[in-house]
């Protein structure tokens, strides 16, 4: 992973109301939210600062009207934001050209909505290929293409379907694969699975988190689900009125909660549904392991895996590659911990 940030924000607001551009300048970049109601102004979004690096998932979660999707809209600047600096690969996005937006939407961002937004009347490959179409892609070249993201999504067989003919999930996996056709470098995604129901929505963070692994795209992901933030996430930002209040991993969300509020949000999250395999793994001093698991896997998903006879649970990189080893008792005390 590189160490230079894909996405950079710098003090981004975005005030709905008139005079909102005088007012925060007469402020200092310093305007409250007593202030801005006095004003008669909306601060959607006040003040955020954050990074994203290549191949992260970050996940911005918060409440219904905490902002995360006004801050998500600003980033790839379909809402205009009313003062910061939103960098993409070093490049001011605030100051690029409408034209070059456009340019850099087509061809270097992906964006998957809560809702689907489906062309009803076009079939699964061309409602796949529309963005290539859009781009100037000859037929062959753009159908091709969205013939291998749909089978890399599972809809393998499914290319000659509308969409009224598919289930929600398989609508989700449609709009997913139209975002990934184009390549992007940086992929949108606001509360994808939210409509869909519990057993699917499990079922596309598991297609989802497979796509990651292979794909490795720069993420940033909108949810208002702690349990899904903590799942997805390499680092999750936590939005209250506006602001970023906290971000880390999930690990230090729910072990090390900057405030009341950020505690009161992870209180009821059990610590083995945060803490990751990599995070309680011990060397592995030349033991050999009969089970293994991602670095990622959470202790929570591990746990079922110790009521054979297994004492010992390998963790591996990326590339497969053993880093440690779990023990079984490490795994006991931190369930009883709750």
């Amino acid at each position: 992973m590189s160490s230079q940030p894909k996405l950079v924000c710098r003090d981004v607001w975005k005030i709905f109301g008139a005079g909102a551009h005088e007012a925060l300048q007469t402020s200092n970049g310093t305007l409250t939210a007593r202030a801005l109601h006095d004003a008669g102004l909306v601060g959607a979004v006040r003040g955020v600062d954050l990074k994203v690096m290549p191949g992260e998932i970050f996940v911005i979660m918060g409440l219904s009207g905490s902002g995360k999707s006004t801050l998500v809209r600003c980033l790839s600047r379909l809402i205009e934001p009313t003062s910061g600096e939103i960098l993409f690969n070093g490049e001011n996005l605030l100051t690029a050209t409408d034209a070059r937006m456009i340019e850099i939407r087509r061809h270097q961002m992906g964006m998957v909505f809560q809702h689907f937004a489906l062309l009803p009347h076009l079939t699964v490959l061309a409602n796949v290929a529309f963005p290539l179409e859009i781009q100037g892609v000859e037929r062959h070249t753009r159908e091709t293409r969205a013939l291998q993201m749909i089978e890399l999504v599972g809809l393998f067989g499914k290319e000659r379907f509308y969409p009224r003919q598919l289930s929600g999930g398989q609508q989700q996996r449609v709009g997913i694969a139209r975002s990934l056709a184009v390549e992007p470098e940086l992929w949108f995604l606001d509360e994808p699975f939210s409509a869909l129901d519990p057993l699917i929505r499990r079922e596309m963070q598991d297609e989802f988190l497979r796509l990651q692994s292979s794909l490795k795209k720069t993420i940033v992901f909108i949810t208002h689900d702690f349990d899904e933030a903590i799942r997805l996430a390499d680092r999750i930002a936590i939005m209250k009125d506006g602001e970023i209040v906290q971000a880390g991993t999930p690990e230090e969300l729910v072990l090390h909660p900057a405030t009341d509020y950020v505690a009161e949000f992870t209180r009821n999250v059990p610590r083995a549904k945060a803490i990751r395999a990599h995070t309680i793994m011990r060397p592995a001093d030349g033991l050999v392991p009969a089970a293994r698991v991602g670095g990622r896997t959470t202790v929570a998903e591990m746990a079922p895996m110790f009521a054979s006879a297994t004492s010992l649970i390998g963790v591996t990189g990326v590339d497969g590659h053993l880093l440690g080893v779990v023990h079984r008792d490490d795994v006991a005390t931190l369930m009883m911990q709750g």
